[in-house]
């Protein structure tokens, strides 16, 4: 029983890792990346699709994105796509292609990135923490049942906040990478 629940606690708090890295993901360092545009959806013939699966993306220059399209109608859609998706870039097309470019970050833009990327992680870490509550919750109600004895509920528990705090490591690590990449010059 406190197996099953370790394992479901620890899988809850992976999707919570799994969240913060695509949250990072669309924090924009002055480099260019393709999965930048992973939030990105276009309406194609009435279905919202991610850009990914109508062009190619690719980096140039290191500085700008170059968006293909499969379809060369489609390229007034995926520019209203990308500016309706607020992450702050302007799209350029050249009749067959979209161009992006990335502006370098000023100081004051790295700052106010770092902030949101602290945010996010912050919120990653709440996210962990409620877990830990729930499934100590589901401990304390076994043992109300008698289906296991105290021991072995702080047994459970010390395992959960094992897991807890290998966890919120991993976020203190994410939040460390993202955080050099958005300082690195």
């Amino acid at each position: 029983m406190i197996e099953e629940i370790k394992e479901d606690a620890e899988t809850r708090m992976q999707k919570s890792l799994v969240a913060l890295e695509t949250a990072f993901a669309k924090i924009r360092t002055g480099r260019a990346h393709p999965s930048f545009l992973d939030s990105v959806n276009v309406d194609y013939y009435g279905n919202h699709t991610p850009l990914r699966q109508m062009a190619n993306v690719n980096v140039e220059e290191g500085r700008s994105l170059v968006i293909v399209p499969w379809e060369r109608a489609m390229i007034p859609v995926i520019e209203k796509a990308i500016l309706k998706s607020d992450l702050g870039v302007n799209p350029s097309s050249s009749g067959e292609s979209i161009r992006i470019s990335m502006p370098p970050l000023t100081e004051e833009n790295r700052r106010d990135l770092a902030k949101i990327a602290r945010a996010e992680s912050e919120n990653a870490r709440i996210s962990i923490r409620n877990i830990r509550r729930d499934a100590n919750g589901d401990i304390k109600d076994f043992l109300k049942e008698k289906e296991i004895s105290e021991d072995e509920a702080r047994r459970g528990e010390e395992l959960i906040q094992k897991v807890t705090d290998e966890m919120i490591k991993a976020v203190d690590q994410a939040l460390g990478r993202k955080e050099n990449d958005l300082m690195a010059l």
